[in-house]
C-alpha cells in the first residue's frame, strides 16, 4: 500500500473525463473576429434591422423599378402616344359626352378619357398610381427617380469624403509636426468657407463656361448644378472626416505595434495603410455612413431651390419644389407629401443606421 505520508498523487484517483463532461466544462467563447463581433451585435438592434430593410428595400426600388415600369420619367403621356383613332374619336362625342380629357394632373388611380376608351375595349391599362403632373408625366415613375438621383448623390459624396479625408486625415496625423500644423491650417481655411455659397458661385460660373462643353454628353442630363455639388463635395465636405482619423492615428501611432513595423524598416505609407487605418474603421464606417444622409438633404435643398439637376432629371427636391405652388397645393397636396415623407424616410433611416453602426463597432461602447 501506499504510504499516507507520501505527497506523490494516486493515480488510481485520476479517472479520465468523458467527452461529454468535456463539452460541459468548456466555457471559453469562440473566436470571433472584429466585423464578425460587430456585425453580430449590429443584428441584435432592432432598430437597425428595421432601418437596413428600409434602406435596402428602396435601394432595390430605385436601381430595378424603372426598369420594368411601363411609363418613363420624361414621358409626356397624349392621346397620340398610344395612337388616336376615328373609333375614339366617336366614342368620346357619343359616350363620353365630348370630354376629351388629357393626361395632365390626374390624380392617383385615375384614368385618362383614352385610358378609359381602351379600357371599355377590354384592353389592360396600368394605372398611375400617384397620378400625373400639369405635363402629363406619371409622378409615381418621377418619384422613384428623384429618389435614385438623391440616392446616387448621397452615395457617390460619401464615397468622395471617405476617399479624400481618410487619407488627409491620416497623413496629417501620422507625420505630425510642422506637416500637421500646415496640413490643419488648410482644413481651418476650408472650414470657415460657407458651403452654399460657394455651390451658388460655382454654378453660376460653370453655367457659362460648361453649358457648351457638356451638351450632347451624359452630363447634360446631370445638369451644372449637381456638377457643382459634387465639385463642393470634393473641396469642402471632407474636412470633418480629416479631422477625426487625425485623431484616431494620433493616437494609435504610439503604440507598440507602430514602433515595431518602424523598427524593422516598413515604409510610412505600408504603416498608414496596413496598420493605422485599418485601426480606424470603426470611426471611418460611422462618419461615411452620416455622410449620406448628409449629402441627400443637401442636395434636396438645393434642388428645391433650383440648383440641382437639370430638367426634365427629377429628384426628391426639385418635385416637392414644383409642388409648392399654391394651386398645386390647394388641388394636389399628395404631390408635396410624396416627396418630403421620402426625403424624412430615407434620412430618417440613415441617420439611425449610423447611430446603430456607432453602437455596434466602437469598442468603447461595449459593455
Amino acid at each position: 500500500m501506499k504510504n499516507i505520508f507520501s505527497l506523490q498523487p494516486n493515480v488510481d484517483d485520476f479517472i479520465p473525463a468523458l467527452e461529454e463532461e468535456k463539452v460541459q466544462a468548456a466555457k471559453m467563447r469562440p473566436a470571433a473576429s472584429f466585423w464578425k463581433d460587430g456585425f453580430k451585435r449590429l443584428l441584435h438592434n432592432p432598430i437597425a434591422i428595421v432601418c437596413i430593410s428600409i434602406v435596402v428595400l428602396l435601394i432595390l426600388i430605385a436601381i430595378f423599378l424603372p426598369m420594368v415600369w411601363p411609363y418613363s420619367y420624361s414621358e409626356q403621356l397624349a392621346v397620340n402616344t398610344y395612337g388616336s383613332d376615328q373609333a375614339y374619336l366617336d366614342w368620346v362625342t357619343n359616350i363620353n359626352g365630348g370630354q376629351a380629357s388629357d393626361f395632365a394632373n390626374l390624380k392617383p388611380f385615375q384614368y385618362s378619357a383614352y385610358e378609359q376608351y381602351l379600357r371599355s375595349n377590354g384592353e389592360f391599362v396600368f394605372p398611375h398610381f400617384f397620378g400625373t403632373d400639369d405635363l402629363g408625366r406619371d409622378y409615381f415613375i418621377r418619384t422613384v427617380f428623384g429618389l435614385r438621383v438623391s440616392l446616387s448623390v448621397g452615395f457617390f459624396a460619401s464615397i468622395i469624403v471617405f476617399i479624400i479625408g481618410t487619407i488627409y486625415g491620416a497623413v496629417a496625423g501620422f507625420f505630425g509636426g510642422k506637416v500637421d500644423m500646415v496640413m490643419m491650417r488648410i482644413v481651418d481655411v476650408i472650414y470657415s468657407l460657407p458651403d452654399m455659397l460657394i455651390i451658388i458661385l460655382l454654378s453660376v460660373v460653370l453655367k457659362e463656361t460648361l453649358t457648351k462643353s457638356i451638351e450632347g454628353t451624359w452630363l447634360e442630363s446631370v445638369g451644372v448644378g449637381m456638377i457643382s455639388i459634387f465639385i463642393v463635395y470634393g473641396l469642402l465636405y471632407w474636412v470633418g472626416m480629416a479631422r477625426m482619423v487625425r485623431g484616431q492615428i494620433m493616437a494609435i501611432k504610439k503604440q507598440e505595434f507602430v514602433l515595431a513595423a518602424r523598427t524593422i524598416g516598413t515604409p510610412s505609407v505600408t504603416i498608414i495603410f496596413k496598420h493605422l487605418i485599418p485601426n480606424c474603421v470603426s470611426i471611418i464606417i460611422v462618419m461615411t455612413a452620416l455622410q449620406i444622409p448628409s449629402a441627400i438633404f443637401t442636395e434636396s435643398f438645393l434642388s428645391y431651390v433650383g440648383l440641382g439637376v437639370a430638367a426634365p432629371m427629377p429628384s426628391l427636391g426639385s418635385l416637392a419644389s414644383a409642388a409648392s405652388d399654391l394651386t398645386i397645393m390647394k388641388n394636389y397636396t399628395y404631390r408635396l407629401y410624396v416627396p418630403a415623407l421620402t426625403i424624412c424616410m430615407i434620412v430618417l433611416s440613415l441617420n439611425l443606421l449610423g447611430d446603430a453602426l456607432r453602437d455596434a463597432f466602437d469598442p468603447r461602447l461595449r459593455k
